[in-house]
């Protein structure tokens, strides 16, 4: 696991210091979706310091969304911290609201995950408490992730699911070649599994009419994202067998009027939302719409994972296999067994950890 800090900024007249790192993470093997494949996860790693404590928050620039490592990291260097300084904001907590308002102005994407939660992993050790008893969720318990595979021959997919000994939910990556030959494959060698079907955006309405039947047949609950975003007004003339969930399709609670009786499923990734705040009032708001929620991410590990994971009670799926998909994890990373993935370990993030300023840069 590669460190290198490449950005620091710090406000004349207030505590806070902001560090960024970008960190690469290698992966088990080849990683392929529908949009192309890659060897290691490039994250980038931002520290939030009070001269106290720290904070921590990892997010994956995603190039789907015209994002870069350079990018981002400009981005965050570029948060004018110098706005909160006391002769301005008199006294902490307008100083803390200040620097909320700074995140809150970014754009959805990796450089406001990285600060938001962050701020939030700085505020749960400020205060000696949790994140989600700051946020007032109900409390996390063991829930089945998903289990990746990535595209490939349908015997090679077929090997790989084996290798997992029939576990509960699959989620299968896969583009428009042969998409039932794959699947029956892969259902023939887990038997008892059950499965997620994620083309993202890769398919067209032609190809979703034509498999859908076929794949319900063969155990899949939920189709991802199956149109290009923005393209996807075919759904709703079409009665899909299977719930149907938006991830491309849904950033913020600003798609979820767009997104209602297209999708019946949205996915909440926070590189997507821009961070754990957005992601809260995402999930409820769309809760009470009368959509089920997905919890998902990009390929990265268990820090990215720690944040969302707070919201598995609101989830009717997860996938957060991300740290299984890299060669080494964090420390206190999460705990995964046959699918069951244990709740955070706040030693991890969100919680009143004294070994706050060097874990994350460790190498694993």
């Amino acid at each position: 696991m590669a460190n290198n800090q490449i950005a620091s900024v710090a406000g004349a007249g207030t505590k806070l210091t902001i560090q960024v790192f970008h960190q690469q993470l290698p992966l088990k093997s080849v990683f392929r979706i529908a949009r192309g494949a890659k060897t290691q996860a490039d994250v980038v790693l931002v520290a939030i310091s009070d001269g106290q404590h720290t904070g921590w928050g990892e997010a994956v620039p995603y190039g789907r969304y015209h994002e870069s490592v350079a990018g981002v990291s400009q981005q965050i260097k570029n948060l004018p911290l110098d706005t909160l300084s006391s002769e301005n904001l008199p006294g902490a907590d307008t100083c803390d609201k200040g620097f909320e308002a700074l995140i809150a102005k970014l754009p959805g994407g990796a450089a406001r995950n990285a600060l938001d939660c962050a701020w939030w992993d700085l505020k749960a050790k400020r205060r000696q408490n949790t994140v989600a008893a700051l946020l007032s969720l109900p409390p996390a318990t063991p829930c089945i992730s998903a289990q990746t595979l990535s595209i490939d021959t349908p015997q090679a997919m077929a090997s790989a699911v084996a290798k997992l000994d029939n576990p509960p939910l699959v989620k299968v990556k896969l583009d428009n070649d042969n998409i039932i030959g794959k699947m029956t494959a892969i259902k023939q060698a887990a038997p008892n599994s059950q499965f997620i079907v994620d083309a993202n955006e890769g398919w067209s309405i032609n190809d979703l009419q034509s498999c859908c039947q076929a794949l319900k047949a063969l155990d899949v609950v939920l189709i991802e994202q199956p149109l290009p975003a923005g393209k996807d007004q075919g759904l709703i003339y079409f009665d899909s067998p299977i719930p149907l969930c938006a991830d491309e399709s849904c950033h913020t609670r600003a798609e979820l009027d767009y997104l209602k009786n297209r999708y019946q499923v949205v996915n909440i990734k926070l590189d997507k939302t821009g961070g754990l705040s957005e992601a809260v009032l995402l999930a409820r708001e769309a809760k009470a719409m009368g959509f089920d929620i997905m919890l998902g991410c990009m390929v990265a590990s268990s820090l990215a994972m720690a944040p969302v994971s707070l919201l598995s009670a609101y989830a009717q799926f997860v996938d957060l296999d991300g740290p299984l998909l890299i060669k080494k994890d964090r420390h206190y990373g999460f705990e995964f067994n046959h699918g069951l993935m244990q709740p955070l370990n706040t030693q991890l993030w969100g919680g009143p950890n004294i070994n706050d300023k060097l874990i994350h840069l460790v190498t694993p």
